[in-house]
């Protein structure tokens, strides 16, 4: 029995379980570090520093790891890249958008 998957890689899209999210740890399919900014839910270019947690401590590398307390796995699959744009269910760029803009209002 395989473990669940609880986030998804910004680069390559692959599937992470809790166990891929280690200081140290890298993704099996493009080998980028698994606790970096660009992997985190919180993570929001545009913003301060990027997050959307004002307590957050200054990290200048958002694709490198690090050892941010607030760290949450991305529970979203990615546009492979992209890191910005959550994909969904129907593939629909529209659809993407409009949740993107409603999710700026949250």
């Amino acid at each position: 029995m395989s473990d669940p998957i609880t986030g998804y890689c910004w680069k390559c899209g692959g599937g992470l379980t809790a166990f891929d999210y280690g200081r140290e740890t890298r993704c099996g399919g493009c080998d980028q570090p698994t606790h970096s900014c660009r992997n985190c839910r919180h993570y929001a270019p545009g913003r301060a520093n990027a997050c959307v947690e004002p307590m957050v401590d200054l990290v200048l590398e958002k694709e490198r790891a690090n050892f941010c307390d607030w760290f949450q796995p991305q529970p979203k699959r990615q546009a492979a890249g992209d890191g910005v744009t959550a994909t969904n269910e129907s593939g629909d760029p529209a659809e993407t958008l409009r949740r993107a803009a409603e999710d700026l209002f949250r």
